[in-house]
């Protein structure tokens, strides 16, 4: 398979924030200035350095900020179910439920086979009456490519590529058996994807860039995802005459060199086998990376890599929009072939990186109860946190923690459209606080001033250090006996935000805060006000006064669960 020259763009570890300094669960939060030697991704470098003002990132102390129309822009978003972008008539009755949501955006599947349903003759009308319609709501757009990929499979792929299997081979099984997956070892399926995909973002670009004929003031598509879950199932690698061929071969000088480079930071999974077989920098897979589903895995990533970067680059030669892949995660337990193998998933970062350096990030699709550690293993060695894709029957208070305390890009809760009561759901209530929060969300990120928190049971806390005090922080219901009792208990969480060493922003849901000083001694910290309240327009409007029952006569900060809600806080120390 022929590939396009590329530097080796892997990324040193390095910590994210250098702002946690943890003993158990204590985590002391400072404003540090990080030195960072960290080689980011060529895509996010260039981006800083872009005058065009088109949809960029940048970097905003240690994090990475999504900036659209001059300004930074925090992604309050929604999925589409996987079919409900391919007729507008069956969208339409649903725009307004997402503002009543208070969604500023929406992640929307183009579908190759709608856009090129004869080979060379492309058809835009549904991708402008997706983009017209989302002006029309003052929403942005996040466009998924469903081209090669989807879930694994080649469903999307239009049927003129469907049907010629000599010029687009399948991917096989070991037993033989095709399977309904591209192999990315062709270079006619690669060709085809990136000449949709490039004719894509060339119209993106015509009616939606700079000089767009449909762009007003603003932009509306910020952002692309390249390929759905890439992945191979049901085993680790492709069986077909191509994959054995290239398996078979030397690996790529390309990833040696990288390898070599980055031999002292390379992720553990990734080092302990090449070092098991004695930091060979010649042979086949087998012979540096040894036998096995993990080896498998290695090759698979590296080939879905280049095949995607080709992708992204023919679509940045005509659009240079910040681009990301997504990737479904791995059961507990599971192992490659299990899951869809050889996606952009944290054991495999090395390997992507290396293969696809005109990937801006990589990011989660997170359906797993463990959001928290999921988020984590992205929001690691430069790469952009960024949640495409997460159940929407999950808890919102996930968005709260993973802005505040991953610096995240942006949250988006699949399949938008099916939640009922737009008003008064979970994603409404928690947005609608978030929305008021953006301007304090940005300013504070990638700065220490932030932490987030997420509790899912009465015996867990939560201690961060925050300007002058140590905050305790527990589930509700280790206060609230009545609730506890009454059936399972929820996940509750949230942010602080520090106005000041002794001021305070607390937002979420199901929080029970206490403090302490830092000073040491005698001293004793106290509230000194405590409101509820909201921002508009950026300003603080403050409500009810909290300081008698609400605060247990000022010993604690509470906020109840079942709904999103914001305090100002001011604590004071005496003794």
């Amino acid at each position: 398979m022929k590939n396009p020259e590329s530097s080796c763009k892997m990324t040193l570890e390095l910590p994210r924030r250098l702002r946690h300094l943890s003993v158990g669960r204590h985590k002391t939060i400072m404003s540090i200035a990080v030195f960072s030697v960290a080689l980011l991704s060529a895509p996010v470098l260039d981006a800083q350095r872009s005058d065009t003002g088109i949809p960029h990132l940048v970097k905003h102390g240690t994090a990475t900020q999504l900036v659209v129309d001059g300004k930074p822009f925090l992604v309050l978003g929604g999925e589409l179910g996987n079919s409900s972008a391919s007729d507008m008539n069956y969208l339409n009755p649903f725009w307004k439920n997402f503002e009543q949501m208070h969604l500023n955006a929406l992640i929307v599947p183009v579908y190759w086979e709608l856009i090129e349903p004869e080979e060379g003759h492309f058809n835009f009308t549904l991708v402008d009456s997706i983009i017209t319609a989302a002006r029309q709501h003052k929403l942005k757009i996040v466009f998924l490519w469903f081209g090669s990929w989807k879930n694994s499979m080649s469903c999307y792929t239009p049927l003129w590529v469907k049907t010629d299997e000599k010029r687009f081979p399948r991917a096989r099984a070991k037993s033989g058996a095709a399977l309904e997956i591209l192999t990315p070892f062709s270079d006619e399926s690669r060709d085809a994807d990136a000449g949709a995909f490039a004719a894509l973002m060339k119209h993106i670009r015509t009616i939606d860039g700079p000089n767009g004929s449909l762009r007003e003031k603003s932009y509306t598509v910020i952002m692309v995802q390249v390929e759905n879950e890439i992945g191979m199932i049901p085993d680790a690698r492709d069986y077909s005459p191509e994959a054995n061929k290239a398996f078979k071969a030397a690996v790529p000088q390309e990833l040696i060199n990288c390898l070599e480079t980055h031999k002292d930071s390379l992720e553990a999974g990734m080092r302990n086998s090449w070092e098991e077989n004695g930091f060979k920098t010649t042979g086949t897979w087998e012979e540096i990376f040894g036998q096995g589903l993990s080896t498998d895995e290695l090759f698979m990533a590296w080939y879905f890599g280049k095949y995607t970067d080709y992708v992204a680059e023919a679509g940045k030669r005509e659009y240079p929009l910040p681009m990301y892949v997504n990737a479904a995660l791995i059961r507990p337990g599971y192992k490659p072939g299990q899951y869809p193998s050889a996606g952009p998933l944290p054991h495999l970062f090395d390997i992507w990186r290396a293969a696809a350096p005109h990937l801006d990030f990589l990011a989660p699709d997170v359906y797993f109860a463990n959001f928290s550690e999921w988020i984590g293993k992205y929001d690691h060695r430069g790469n952009p946190l960024f949640i495409p894709e997460c159940a929407n029957s999950q808890s919102v208070a996930n968005a709260y923690f993973a802005f505040a305390e991953h610096n995240a890009i942006g949250f988006s809760p699949f399949s938008i459209e099916s939640l009922e009561d737009p008003d008064h759901n979970q994603v409404s209530q928690g947005y609608k606080v978030l929305h008021e929060l953006t301007p304090l969300i940005l300013e504070n990120q990638g700065k220490g001033t932030m932490a987030g928190v997420l509790l899912d049971s009465a015996g867990q806390e939560d201690k961060i250090t925050l300007g002058n005090y140590l905050f305790t922080v527990k589930h509700e219901y280790a206060w609230r006996f009545a609730e506890r009792e009454s059936g399972p208990t929820p996940r509750v969480g949230g942010m602080i935000i520090m106005l000041s060493p002794d001021e305070f922003i607390i937002a979420g849901t199901g929080m029970l805060i206490t403090f302490e000083t830092r000073a040491g001694g005698n001293s004793i910290a106290g509230i000194g006000t405590d409101y509820e309240g909201r921002f508009v327009d950026g300003k603080w409007v403050p409500g009810l006064s909290l300081n008698g029952d609400q605060t247990n006569q000022g010993r604690q900060v509470f906020l109840r669960g079942g709904k999103f809600t914001i305090q100002r806080v001011r604590l004071y120390s005496y003794e």
